[in-house]
């Protein structure tokens, strides 16, 4: 398949121009795609609908496909989590059991069940591991009026609600109640962060939405205060959906309305103090976005979203869209339609995959 090129280009400071390109790569399926996780080294996993899960060993030239999990060929597989090439967790999303853990130790020739959503009425928005060690983390939907929270420190083999304490003296982690109509969302399985420094925090939307749930302790997030966000919201399918960490201090968080993609109000926003205080982005990206992600090597944000991409070289104060150069041959769709990030992959509907060319990048790097 002809590979398609979106150019990015900008001006960084000291004259250094910052590119990021994505080659469009040949998935070989028509599935609507939401979970990208980069494992390094040339490995990564993707999963979307209909028990779609595919896995690249060499950098993105070949993805193949793997085996359906049991009872999975009707699932949405929202997020995908990896330690290598043979060890995986995908999450799927949908109400009560349609929400399920699946592992792999394989390189996904099989699959384990390993937990199913116990609340008949929840949803589950995300599911994140640390590879480098055993912990991780699944986050659901409010039921009875708090969210619902689960962690592993078996590498995703057993879960544990959100109790803290011995056995015969457990507490609920303090913090997780939610707003009326308040939820978090699963368009790219980033609406979860822990940063450098273990905190845990997450990202909420709907009408009473758009907050930051962030935890107190760096050793022990089973306490959370709540920061507002200034994002857009009033509306069910409005807020916050995903957000990431550059370091201790910089983070950025990106949303809008799902329901009007081209809306620019309250699409992004970003802290210099660990999430503490947030300020809307002066020029914001130009439409609803759904996921975000740091570029390290170029000292660039990435943000995504149906109706295209767009950076930010000053974290997250200013966005501007990049487009296609009809000059260089390349599609005039090939910087929209993605759903989720994990640099340098993006991934979208209709089995849509893209790779960041890293000479591009390479090139534009900021000098110090």
């Amino acid at each position: 398949m002809k590979r398609q090129v979106v150019f990015l280009a900008i001006l960084l400071a000291g004259s250094a121009v910052a590119r990021a390109q994505w080659d469009i790569e040949d998935s070989h399926t028509t599935a609507d795609l939401r979970g990208i996780d980069n494992v390094g080294g040339g490995v990564a996993w993707a999963s979307g609908t209909n028990g779609t899960v595919l896995r690249t060993e060499d950098g993105g030239y070949l993805w193949q496909a793997c085996s359906v999990p049991p009872g999975a060929e009707h699932l949405d597989f929202r997020g995908i989590q990896a330690f290598d090439a043979n060890t995986a967790i995908v999450m799927s999303s949908g109400k009560g059991d349609l929400s399920r853990l699946y592992k792999t130790t394989d390189g996904c020739q099989t699959w384990k069940l390993v937990f199913t959503n116990p609340d008949k009425d929840g949803f589950w928005d995300a599911v994140l591991l640390n590879r480098f060690d055993k912990d991780g983390y699944l986050l659901g939907d409010p039921v009875n009026g708090r969210f619902r929270f689960w962690t592993t420190d078996d590498k995703g083999a057993s879960w544990q609600s959100d109790w803290q304490g011995t056995d015969w003296k457990r507490t609920p982690w303090k913090g997780l109640d939610a707003l009326p109509e308040e939820a978090a969302f699963a368009a790219s399985n980033s609406a979860l962060l822990v940063d450098e420094r273990y905190a845990i925090g997450f990202v909420t939307g709907g009408s009473a939405g758009g907050r930051l749930l962030l935890g107190d302790d760096a050793n022990d997030g089973s306490r959370f205060h709540v920061v507002p966000l200034p994002l857009r919201k009033g509306s069910a399918t409005s807020g916050a959906y995903s957000i990431e960490s550059r370091d201790w201090d910089g983070l950025v968080v990106v949303g809008g309305d799902y329901m009007k993609p081209d809306g620019c109000i309250g699409t992004a926003a970003y802290s210099k103090d660990g999430g503490e205080h947030w300020r809307a982005a002066q020029a914001p990206p130009h439409g609803y976005r759904s996921a975000v992600a740091y570029d390290a090597d170029a000292r660039t944000w990435i943000t995504v979203g149906p109706n295209g991409t767009d950076i930010s070289t000053d974290d997250g104060k200013n966005w501007r869209a990049v487009h296609p150069n009809a000059a260089l041959g390349e599609a005039p769709d090939a910087d929209r339609d993605w759903n989720a990030l994990s640099l340098p992959f993006v991934v979208g509907p209709h089995g849509r995959i893209g790779k960041m060319n890293p000479h591009a990048v390479d090139a534009g790097k900021m000098s110090k």
